[in-house]
């Protein structure tokens, strides 16, 4: 086994050029202008999503095109650094997707060099990201030690543990985060970010006790005032509690709303992922429910410490909680 990473040079604030080491989550469509700005200016890293700011009805617009209006709107709004959200395919079909490269070459275009890159280990395409300047923030879908060390060699400058506790798309390995999180510190020498559960400042303290070097933050987040996410789904985050939730298929859990009791049957039944999924598709996805606020209609995706988020506070007010030993 490797030793503890005792080097005293591979700070996360001092790579990202932030103040405090916590990076928020890119939450697909729960990222807009306004709210990452908000995140950077409090100290923090904030990301567009993939679909960040999309609500655009004309069609006529292509999704780069909003998404480079969207990085322009950041640029009024802050001068401090901030990151975009970029999806690694298997190696070898990264050169099929056009909208990866076209996200990238409108992200270099518009001098971006931070990327959460959220996937699966491509040491082609991190080759690439690097060659043209840009930092890499790695999120491996399951973790594993072995792609972590992959990472690290391809270049990867921060690698995010997820544990199974997170939001959003769970990994496919049913690994704590109390249990990934060290595994892969002793295995890199680059820093590690903690993700999975993580709402209050014990989750950020339990996390540098494990050997992070910052955390990895989206459902806090969404219980923000800046966050696009509808009131509806903040108050049904706040009212519902961790033994609630219930897994809709092998990918998503949810909290209690009449879709996800409907959906997680349907899995329970037999039903396969890839046919729940499908199914979640044309109920609207996340969208739906966390941003147009039909909850009852939608899925509401959430870490599973969500007893821990009491209230709706500012962006601020949750980094200014989550890092008060940095300040």
């Amino acid at each position: 086994m490797k030793e503890m990473n005792t080097k005293t040079n591979t700070r996360v604030e001092d790579i990202l050029g932030i103040k405090y080491p916590i990076i928020q989550a890119p939450m697909n469509w729960l990222t807009n202008a306004e709210f990452v700005t908000a995140v950077s200016e409090a100290g923090g890293l904030g990301v567009l999503g993939f679909n960040a700011g999309l609500l655009a009805k004309d069609e006529t617009v292509s999704i780069e095109e909003k998404l480079r209006s969207e990085i322009r709107e950041i640029r009024k709004l802050t001068a401090k650094p901030f990151g975009m959200n970029l999806y690694s395919p298997q190696e070898g079909m990264e050169k099929d997707n056009v909208y990866i490269s076209s996200t990238l070459d409108v992200a270099f275009e518009e001098e971006v060099k931070i990327f959460v890159v959220v996937g699966e280990v491509n040491r082609a395409f991190f080759k690439e990201i690097k060659n043209r300047g840009g930092i890499i923030i790695f999120r491996e879908l399951t973790p594993s030690v072995v792609s972590a060390k992959i990472a690290e060699d391809s270049g990867v400058d921060i690698i995010v543990a997820t544990g199974y506790d997170e939001g959003g798309h769970i990994p496919q390995r049913q690994i704590g985060t109390f249990s990934i999180v060290p595994a892969i510190v002793d295995a890199v020498d680059i820093p590690v970010l903690a993700a999975g559960g993580i709402n209050d400042i014990r989750g950020v303290r339990a996390a540098f006790a494990l050997g992070a070097k910052g955390v990895f933050v989206g459902t806090r987040f969404i219980v923000s005032e800046e966050n696009p996410a509808s009131e509806e789904a903040k108050q049904d985050i706040i009212n519902s509690k961790s033994e609630d939730l219930l897994l809709v298929s092998g990918l998503q859990r949810s909290t209690p709303t009449k879709s996800a009791v409907e959906l997680a049957q349907m899995y329970k039944s037999g039903r396969s992922t890839g046919e729940v999924e499908q199914e979640i598709n044309k109920r609207g996805g996340l969208r739906i429910g966390m941003l147009d606020g039909e909850v009852s209609k939608g899925i509401i995706s959430v870490n599973t410490a969500i007893d821990t988020i009491k209230e709706k506070k500012t962006v601020k007010g949750i980094i200014d909680e989550l890092m008060a030993d940095f300040q």
